[in-house]
């Protein structure tokens, strides 16, 4: 039982009983008024911890990594987290201890609020209390975590996920745990002079648009800019909508349709962009640093995406902007932790993209990854019809979004709107697109008569993405969902790679005893702190980690 990052007790459960027969479990109180002895109860369960034959079962298990970590306790594998388990057999449901052991054991756990309370000032914590109604609680958590152990161990195998949960889910688990416990260093006096540059930004973006409304207005307010933009200024005929409750639309779709012939549109489409970079990173983050290690530490959650990517909270580190030269200003602000260090960035190239020729079985596409070729200009070759030596810059940037948005399902008219050119052109450059790579149009095709049958699909590692609505009456929502049946395998896919690649580095740098951290995963990209000296033996051995941690079948190349 953990609080405020301190360990209140330790529960554990008898792994030999066998599920829903009422079984024992233990509880020790740890000292609260003593850090000594504290840390000396705590140390005495490290044969159990550092054991790597022992299995540890939990719900949630890196959570507990972390608050022990604070004790220098290490706890190896192999372990077997009941919240993952349950992430592979139904990935779009909740996998709280609570519901799991009312779905799946048909008994309701005690709720917390029983002991310590509803939220607010009065609420207790565990340290509060008396052992005695602590251990109850504790030992029924340890309780039902074996339980639900045992329950969800043969679904496991017989879907096939075992050795995903074995393989991947769990051994990412210390991994994720000693990345957030590292942190990563912000330059909080770069972040407040970026804050007061970005806000003169903002400030002349609003005179210009009061200028081009000839009035002043909450810009903020969708009420009142849609009556200046429609009414006052009466633009964006035959392109005006209305919400549900009758007003004005002014998101970014509309504006961005309106940009081309109505400046003011995109200068509101700035100042937002602007606007929210500055409050949700550049003013937010510094007041995230830990006043213990000066480091902001993200959580990395697990089982949460339905396609198996990592995704990041409290802050969010994964969404941070770095397709605009003020978005990347941010990353500038990230920094090693002295300077003996220095940010060592590892990207895949083009990952999902590749495992789609791959999958495909495209020779044209697997070619040219095969070659090293620019596989964009190469598809803008076929598309356009002109010879390599002739693709263009505007060309290059049709077919890289054309590559990429057929990954994700897009239509001629979002094409159109994506590169700014009529839906006729989009629909033409589809067509040819997909008369060119016929492999990956079949491909799609496939991909969703399998998911119609099967109403899920997998990637190479056997990963589910259940599909329930791919057979839906409803036109929009099958559309949606064959676009996912396309999707999934793919990115999951490229999901379970940077996971594998994530523990091997990790492994590796451990073995070596090495001082460069991993900090950082966002989706494609690895971040680590890299001790100076290192930087020269570990950047070879980490792309060969990241190129080498899954094979593909048909052989296509992984490159970072």
């Amino acid at each position: 039982i953990l609080r405020h990052g301190h360990v209140v007790g330790l529960a554990r459960q008898p792994a030999k009983r066998q599920a829903h027969q009422p079984g024992e479990a233990y509880y020790v109180p740890v000292p609260q008024d003593d850090t000594d002895a504290a840390q000396a109860l705590v140390e005495e369960f490290c044969p159990f911890f550092e054991s790597e034959t022992i299995l540890k079962i939990g719900q949630n298990i890196k959570y507990d990594l972390l608050i022990l970590k604070n004790y220098k306790v290490r706890v190896n594998g192999p372990f077997f987290d009941t919240m993952l388990a349950h992430y592979l057999i139904e990935p779009d449901m909740r996998h709280n201890m609570d519901v799991l052991a009312e779905t799946y054991l048909h008994y309701t756990p005690v709720p917390i609020t029983d002991l310590i309370g509803p939220k607010g000032k009065n609420q207790k914590t565990m340290a509060d209390l008396a052992p005695a109604a602590v251990s109850d609680y504790a030992c029924e958590d340890a309780d039902v975590t074996l339980q639900l152990r045992h329950v969800f161990e043969p679904i496991l195998k017989d879907l096939g996920l075992l050795g995903l949960l074995n393989d991947v889910e769990n051994p990412l688990v210390p991994v994720l745990a000693d990345v957030e416990f590292a942190g990563v260093r912000i330059d909080s006096v770069a972040m407040g002079e970026y804050s007061a540059e970005l806000q003169g930004y903002v400030q002349e973006l609003e005179t210009q648009i009061f200028t081009e409304a000839g009035q002043e207005f909450n810009i903020g307010s969708p009420k009142q800019l849609g009556e200046v933009l429609f009414d006052k200024m009466d633009i964006g005929k035959g392109k005006i909508k209305k919400t549900k409750t009758g007003q004005y639309a002014t998101g970014e779709e509309i504006l961005s349709q309106l940009a081309a012939d109505n400046p003011i549109a995109g200068l509101i489409l700035e100042y937002r962009q602007l606007s929210k970079l500055r409050s949700t990173y550049v003013e937010a983050l510094p007041q995230l640093v830990s006043p213990v290690d000066g480091r902001v530490h993200t959580s990395f959650n697990q089982a949460v995406t339905a396609t198996g990517r990592l995704s990041s909270t409290n802050p969010n580190l994964q969404n941070i902007p770095i397709r605009t030269e003020k978005g990347r200003e941010i990353r500038k602000a990230f920094v090693p932790r002295d300077a003996d260090h220095v940010l060592l960035a590892a990207d895949y190239s083009q990952v999902e993209l590749r495992i789609m020729a791959d999958f495909s079985g495209d020779a044209t596409m697997i070619e040219a990854f095969r070659l090293g070729q620019d596989v964009h200009a190469s598809t803008a070759s076929k598309v356009f019809h002109v010879p390599l030596s002739e693709v263009d810059g505007e060309m290059r940037r049709k077919a890289k979004t054309v590559n990429f948005g057929i990954i994700y399902g897009i239509s001629a008219f979002g094409l159109a709107q994506r590169i700014g050119i009529s839906r006729k052109e989009a629909t033409d450059i589809i067509d040819t697109y997909f008369q060119e790579f016929p492999s990956v149009k079949q491909f799609m095709d496939d991909s969703i008569n399998r998911a119609r049958e099967l109403e899920y699909a997998e990637t190479l590692l056997k990963r589910r993405r259940y599909l329930r609505d791919i057979n839906s009456r409803n036109a929009t929502l099958r559309g949606y969902t064959e676009r996912n049946a396309i999707n999934a395998p793919i990115q999951g896919t490229a999901a379970d790679i940077i996971k594998l690649a994530m523990i091997n580095i990790h492994d590796w740098l451990e073995k070596e005893k090495l001082g460069t951290k991993m900090i950082l995963q966002v989706h494609d990209e690895l971040v680590f702190d890299a001790v100076r000296e290192e930087v020269e033996y570990i950047t070879p051995k980490i792309r060969e980690l990241m190129t080498q941690a899954l094979l593909l079948p048909r052989g296509v190349p992984l490159e970072v």
